[in-house]
């Protein structure tokens, strides 16, 4: 598989990060984004969009490269990278239970190289399962550590909002079987994104709540709910903390996040309705 590069531009080096920014039309359903070591942000969008990776630079607020990656785009929901620049796609989006062809797609800007790593999860037995309450192999949030790539689950929101944690060595090949390594009850949230701190001390996931107030008014609420203090890639088990997300009326459907630099990080939400596709800058603390 290989891909082609319909536009390439210099990339403002700036540590300077609005407070938000608004996104260009060509990701307004924005699902994924992480920064490199080197600076660059790239993004990309979810189902029913071209199957295309968008660099983005903030300070100049355009996209300055567009690659075309010459595979499907069944629902891309997550992005994260590598040390050595790579970026891992999860192609894992499952809002009805019932794919079984789940795969990350690994790709290299620099070489324009194209891999996969198919899998599958070890504890689901049917397609769906047959109650909706366990709805729970959905994902669209993801990071990379140590060699092995760490997917967390989506529950459907008529399940029992436990996220689940899954280990896949990050090594394209045959199909593999994903390790349950863990999982968290989040009280009514369900998890769209991802991501890990540079110096993997800090790990943050994006998520929202949706409900009715005494059963007839409607309410929702979007936070970043990150862990600290974990050994290892027992992340789940690290000191909890929560950050409520920019407010609308109705929460924004924010689906990445990536870190900027030092305690400053970034989410992004798609653009629905009145809602329109930003990114916004957030402070969150590796220390506490």
């Amino acid at each position: 598989m290989a891909a082609s590069l319909l536009a390439v531009n210099s990339i403002a080096q700036t540590s300077v990060l609005p407070r938000r920014i608004t996104l260009p039309e060509e990701l307004k359903e924005v699902s994924g984004m992480t920064r490199l070591a080197n600076g660059e942000l790239w993004l990309l969008n979810d189902s029913r969009n071209p199957s295309n990776l968008y660099r983005y630079d903030p300070a100049q607020k355009k996209i300055t490269a567009v690659h075309v990656l010459k595979t499907r785009n069944y629902d891309w929901e997550d992005l994260t990278h590598d040390t050595a620049g790579n970026l891992y796609i999860g192609d894992f989006g499952n809002n009805n239970n019932k794919r079984q062809n789940l795969r990350i797609l690994v790709f290299n800007p620099t070489q324009g190289t194209l891999d996969s790593i198919l899998f599958r999860y070890p504890d689901q037995t049917a397609f769906p399962p047959e109650k909706e309450t366990n709805w729970n192999f959905n994902c669209e949030a993801m990071v990379y550590y140590q060699d092995s790539l760490h997917l967390f689950s989506k529950n459907a929101f008529k399940g029992n909002f436990y996220c689940k944690h899954y280990v896949i060595p990050a090594k394209p090949g045959p199909e593999t079987v994903a390790t349950l390594r863990d999982s968290i009850l989040i009280n009514d949230r369900v998890i769209t994104g991802a991501a890990l701190s540079r110096d993997g001390n800090l790990l943050a996931l994006t998520g929202y709540i949706m409900g009715r107030r005494l059963g007839l008014f409607p309410y929702s609420r979007a936070s970043v709910m990150y862990f600290t203090k974990f050994k290892g890639s027992m992340f789940l088990k690290g000191k909890q903390h929560r950050k409520r997300l920019p407010k609308f009326l109705i929460a924004r459907q924010f689906e990445s996040i990536t870190q900027w630099d030092g305690t400053t990080w970034m989410v992004a939400n798609e653009g629905r309705g009145s809602q329109v596709q930003r990114i916004w800058r957030i402070s969150l603390n590796s220390k506490r």
